[in-house]
């Protein structure tokens, strides 16, 4: 027995001493996965952090260098990489957290934090009280007093809301004559109405100005429990289009009344017999505060089923003064001597002259594309660069008169295009005429496009570059991805006009859908004399609409 007790305890010693040896492997594990979280959250914190400093100087280059298209894609990538780097931070940091907790050696990684703006003022505050304790928590007395609060805010949306109201006539019988006497119907702002101006305007508003096609916006409709066919909603689209009419007219007045346009054009598929055909949005741009003009901006659109040379004289039939375009011959047309009331005067664009050398000098986007860096062409580097040094002077010049832009544009600008000039065509004597950047030069310096480059050193209200009418038609390129493809013809014209009015109303800074909705319930009851004050630039937000914001 003695021996067999012996044994006992050596064994009851032996699983004991496993059992430690079991606990520390296991602590020694959790150390190493609390020591792997870890070091993820801060490799991937570090990469959030790269990223947002990447974009941060991406921002700055495009505040120095100009709002380029290239720049613009890139700070999108950016913006989409920031964006998921910073999730996957959020994610590691969580695991690194619920690692820690399981062992008291390794202490929890704290990644920082980003300063959270308050919440817009606006908003209207809802308290929700937690229940106060009504002992001490430490001793249990009830002689407690209130010393203070501490209030956490959260940000909550309320799902829209529909409604449907009930305009009562009530009837009235004469006891003398018995004839009937009751109010008249209520107005609806088009024809078999049966939606109100605010959801109407919010139904154009997302197909032409947020891209929603309308199937797109009868099935989130459905999900809301509102039943809205598509058929039924493209009525009241059509009914919207010709309401609102008067004002496309007068804003295209106001457009063709400027002494200087951007004109440019893009594709619009339409749906043809046996698929699509390629036809063309239009758009011409009135902004004259480049060059300290008070004119209201303002933009219009027209379709075209193709790219022919004869609609850009059609849309400017009258029309005389300095188009801001690229080198399409098919403005030649305006640009002739014996046109009627005169020629239009080409002021060609420094954005598009200056894009197709950065085709040939982006170092990173040539070496995604799989091209090897000696394929980058000097030339064209070094093109970029004194092309930016006169978008770098007009950054300066922005927003000064005429007399005042043209002054300083000769003392500064002129010398910069004379010795960009002569380096090219020296450059250019050197080159064979299949090579790339040979081709980027003659489109620069051919004999039919300099005047044109060079005419903003002869006219202080000229641009430097187009991106005016480019930036018009950024919601238009959104749009293709969506809506894929423009239905007819007359769907084409009818999303020319509400593009007018919707890009009109954003270069204005007002709210496109709170001004639809406005004019569209108002537009039926002004008379012709009066539709000017329902014009973007002079349409004052209704007193009511702004205490209901509030």
């Amino acid at each position: 027995m003695p021996g067999t007790a012996s044994e006992l305890e050596k064994l009851r010693a032996a699983l004991a001493a496993s059992e430690r040896r079991a606990s520390a492997a296991e602590g020694r594990a959790a150390a190493a996965e609390a020591d792997l979280a870890q070091a993820r959250a801060v490799v991937s914190t570090s990469e959030a952090m790269i990223a947002a400093l990447k974009l941060e100087i991406a921002l700055l280059r495009r505040d120095k260098y100009g709002h380029g298209a290239e720049r613009t894609a890139r700070l999108d990538q950016l913006e989409l990489q920031l964006e998921e780097l910073v999730a996957d931070a959020a994610e590691d940091k969580a695991r690194a957290d619920q690692a820690a907790e399981k062992t008291t050696k390794v202490a929890a990684f704290e990644r920082r934090k980003p300063v959270k703006k308050p919440f817009p003022e606006h908003l209207p505050r809802e308290r929700v009280v937690v229940e106060a304790p009504t002992t001490c928590s430490c001793c249990g007395s009830d002689r407690i007093v209130k010393m203070g609060e501490d209030v956490t805010d959260t940000l909550e949306v309320i799902p829209r809301q529909w409604k449907v109201i009930q305009t009562v006539r009530e009837k009235f019988t004469c006891r003398v004559c018995e004839k009937i006497s009751q109010s008249p119907a209520p107005f609806h702002p088009v024809p078999r109405g049966w939606a109100g101006p605010s959801l109407l305007a919010m139904i154009v508003f997302e197909k032409y100005g947020q891209h929603q096609p309308l199937n797109r916006q009868a099935e989130r409709y459905a999900r809301e429990g509102v039943e809205l066919s598509l058929s039924t909603l493209a009525d009241q689209v059509g009914a919207v289009a010709d309401l609102l009419k008067p004002l496309h007219a007068l804003i295209e007045a106001h457009v063709m009344a400027a002494e200087r346009l951007h004109g440019d054009d893009t594709t619009v598929p339409l749906l043809a017999r046996g698929g699509t055909k390629t036809a063309r949005l239009w758009t011409y741009v009135r902004d004259d505060r480049p060059f300290g003009g008070i004119a209201p901006p303002a933009v219009f659109f027209r379709f075209s089923r193709d790219r022919g040379g004869e609609h850009p004289t059609e849309h400017l039939t009258g029309w005389q003064g300095i188009l801001q375009a690229d080198a399409y011959a098919g403005y030649n047309q305006l640009y002739k001597g014996d046109r009627k009331p005169g020629p239009v005067l080409p002021a060609l664009c420094w954005s598009h002259a200056r894009r197709k050398f950065f085709e040939l000098a982006d170092v990173e986007g040539n070496i995604r594309k799989g091209k090897s860096p000696n394929e980058i062409s000097p030339i064209a580097f070094e093109a970029v660069k004194r092309i930016d040094a006169l978008f770098e002077i007009e950054r300066g010049l922005n927003g000064l008169d005429p007399a005042a832009r043209l002054e300083a544009r000769q003392r500064l600008s002129a010398p910069v295009v004379e010795n960009l000039e002569r380096w090219l065509r020296g450059e250019r004597a050197k080159l064979s005429k299949h090579v790339k950047v040979a081709k980027a030069i003659d489109y620069l310096l051919s004999a039919d496009h300099w005047p044109g480059f060079t005419r903003f050193l002869d006219d202080g209200r000229v641009c430097l570059s187009n991106n005016a009418a480019e930036r018009s038609l950024r919601g238009v390129a959104l749009g293709r991805k969506s809506w894929l493809f423009a239905g007819s013809e007359r769907g084409g014209q009818r999303a020319a006009a509400m593009y007018t009015l919707i890009g009109t109303a954003k270069l204005n800074g007002i709210d496109p859908q709170a001004w639809l909705a406005d004019v569209i319930a108002r537009i039926s009851d002004l008379p012709v004399s009066r539709l000017p004050a329902l014009l973007p630039w002079n349409w004052q937000k209704p007193a009511a609409s702004s205490a209901e914001a509030a």
